[in-house]
């Protein structure tokens, strides 16, 4: 049965995009079909980071109003046959999306893919609550900030009233997505510490994705951080979050890009 996976947050500029894209990647590469889904309509930067932006010919509008068909807006990722992209219109604004219209497409991408992701606007305005909608599952997004976890609080409580599930009376899973963490930093007390944003937003945390310029250098080569560099720290945090979302139990860890001193004498003397 297929899932509909919503990535969201209260604050912008915190991974949501980047999260999706190495989500989604992640998921392809275990043989299941994925699409993921630019809700951002007036910016659009999904394409982006998936390396497909010059492949744009019909977007999410398109098909929500009727101008285009699903398979027409469609992109299929060139690395990964089973990775999919509908991405949202640069042109239009989040009132051209209307609810009849995002519950149909929403119905046909339920029936052609095993996982829809539906890469969130921030806020709480009506793109946002859009993609969160039809989800099953949701994934929290936040930096180690007060500010960042608590517009994520609002968020949680907008999971737990706007979504259909919630109107059945039937929870959706929630989870979280730690992104830019510095334990140096979290221990001079520079940014919050793991727990205590646990404390505060009290659900489950997926993942903890550390501060790396290779989710920088993915990004300006519009690839997937799992795609672009699997070994490197936040490609192996990402990997792991979706061995948890089906089940698996995996320890809890902030991966590292930094060599041992040792490693860095080894390196240096085979170059």
């Amino acid at each position: 049965m297929s899932k509909v996976l919503v990535v969201t947050s209260g604050k912008g500029g915190v991974g949501k995009t980047t999260t999706t894209a190495a989500l989604g990647a992640a998921i392809a590469q275990s043989g299941e079909s994925v699409c993921v889904v630019d809700f951002d309509v007036g910016l659009r930067n999904l394409d982006l980071v998936m390396g497909a932006e010059r492949r744009v010919v019909y977007d999410l509008i398109n098909v929500v109003n009727g101008d285009a068909k699903l398979p027409q807006a469609l992109i299929r990722d060139k690395r990964l046959d089973s990775l999919s992209l509908l991405p949202a219109s640069q042109t239009r604004d989040k009132d051209a999306l209307t609810d009849a219209g995002v519950a149909r497409v929403m119905e046909e991408l339920r029936e052609k893919f095993d996982w829809v992701i539906c890469d969130s606007p921030a806020g709480i305005e009506r793109g946002a609550t859009l993609a969160m909608r039809h989800a099953d599952v949701a994934v929290v997004v936040t930096n180690p900030e007060v500010s960042s976890v608590r517009d994520s609080d609002r968020i949680i409580g907008l999971l737990d009233s706007k979504t259909i599930r919630a109107e059945k009376g039937e929870s959706i899973d929630k989870h979280l997505i730690l992104t830019r963490y510095d334990p140096n930093r979290a221990d001079r007390g520079d940014m919050l510490k793991v727990d205590d944003v646990l404390e505060i937003l009290s659900i489950p945390l997926l993942a903890i994705i550390p501060e790396s310029e290779e989710v920088l250098r993915a990004s300006n080569v519009g690839c997937p951080v799992t795609l672009n560099n699997p070994l490197s720290a936040p490609a192996r945090a990402y990997s792991d979050a979706v061995r948890r979302l089906n089940g698996e139990t995996v320890p809890m860890s902030v991966p590292s890009d930094r060599k041992s001193f040792f490693g860095k004498i080894f390196t240096r003397r085979a170059a």
